[in-house]
């Protein structure tokens, strides 16, 4: 007999009863809690959530909330005491490394004492190849009509995992197969970023004014994710609805997070030198990048600029050819070795070598100093 696709999740009829199998005497997974084959003796059925939702990310901040949402959804009305279990790495480790098994145990057990189970994965980051998840996709292909799975690919915790795995192809289609599905929770690059934390300022629970929506933009840099439980706090503390401006958020903002590389070459190519030496700063604080690393980032911005100069390339998409990099970021090339000028560009380029022998040993100055005083004098050059 093919597989149950039903719907409907059934409310346990007597919590006395013992718990069967899950399955009919045919060998059909059955929706109701005992696994018994018979019916609830309710008469309304339950709308029931999707049976697997596979959460992708890391961004710690982002896939708590979207396990949240997740949760909260699949829970309905029914007790979390009750009816939630929630397994994390610790449960998967064994003695050879981690293994899928006993997730896919607890997805396959019925409900006891509420409608329906809400099982949560965490840290399935762990297993990064099919052959690792292969139990939970053979169980994806016949789910248990009474749980709601939550898959989380996340990092590991302990010890911490580095580098996040990419999602098996054959989980991701079990998912999709199984009526699920997959939720990323990534903030993107570049514009898709910026709309991403725009949007969240609109649908936050305070109103920011414009000072104030400039102000998180400005000081949350590259972190975006950090509006999150930003936006919670000032919900907390001013309360839902408030109007808030720059000088009501300011004091839970830090001093700012990371930018992109781009936001430097940006703010030297218009001459902007406090800028320039803010983004330095916070590339070189709560980025972590050492000075020989934004001075790579540099000659690359350079570069690109003398490949430019005297060329003969006047229009964008020759730009693009010329330097192997997308439309946008080409043009704003162009335009800056237009303005600035055989001159000013070899002018640069002599200072980021000089820079560079700096850094690695013939002046007594601190990197950070060098690195300011590169930074100042590009940005000077640019304002000439």
């Amino acid at each position: 007999m093919g597989r149950s696709r039903s719907r409907h999740f059934w409310s346990l009829p007597n919590p006395a009863l013992p718990r069967c199998s899950g399955r009919t005497s045919s060998g059909r997974r059955n929706g109701c809690s005992l696994g018994c084959g018979h019916r609830s003796d309710r008469s309304s059925p339950v709308t029931a959530p999707q049976p697997v939702v596979l959460v992708t990310g890391d961004e710690i901040g982002l896939v708590g909330e979207a396990v949240r949402e997740v949760v909260s959804l699949a829970l309905g009305r029914d007790d979390r005491s009750l009816a939630l279990e929630e397994l994390t790495e610790d449960d998967y480790r064994t003695d050879d490394g981690f293994e899928v098994a006993r997730l896919v145990d607890a997805a396959q057990t019925p409900p006891l004492l509420s409608e329906r189970r809400v099982v949560v994965g965490r840290h399935l980051g762990r297993f990064g190849d099919k052959e690792a998840i292969a139990p939970l996709v053979a169980y994806l292909a016949d789910p248990l009509e009474t749980t709601a799975l939550v898959v989380v690919w996340e990092k590991g915790a302990v010890p911490v995992q580095q580098r996040l795995n990419p999602v098996p192809k054959s989980l991701l289609e079990a998912v999709v197969n199984a009526g699920g599905e997959v939720r990323k929770t990534s903030v993107g690059r570049g514009r898709e970023a910026q709309q991403w934390l725009d949007d969240r300022l609109d649908e936050a629970p305070v109103e920011l004014d414009r000072s104030a929506r400039v102000l998180v933009h400005s000081r949350l840099g590259e972190d975006r994710p950090a509006v999150v439980p930003f936006l919670e706090t000032l919900a907390a503390v001013f309360g839902t609805g408030a109007a808030l401006g720059a000088e009501d958020v300011t004091p839970f903002l830090r001093i700012g997070g990371d930018v992109a590389p781009w936001d430097l070459g940006d703010a030297i190519d218009q001459g902007d030198v406090p800028k320039a030496l803010d983004c330095l700063s916070r590339m070189m604080g709560v980025g972590g990048r050492h000075p020989l690393a934004v001075l790579s980032v540099l000659h690359g911005h350079y570069g690109r600029l003398l490949r430019l100069d005297g060329s003969g390339i006047s229009d964008e998409k020759g730009a693009a050819d010329a330097l192997g990099i997308k439309g946008y970021p080409a043009k704003k090339a162009l335009q800056t070795s237009r303005q600035l000028g055989g001159d000013r560009i070899s002018r640069a380029v002599k200072l980021l070598g000089d820079a560079d022998l700096d850094l690695r040993g013939r002046s007594a100055w601190p990197s950070e100093l060098v690195a300011e005083v590169l930074v100042a004098r590009l940005a000077s050059l640019s304002r000439r």
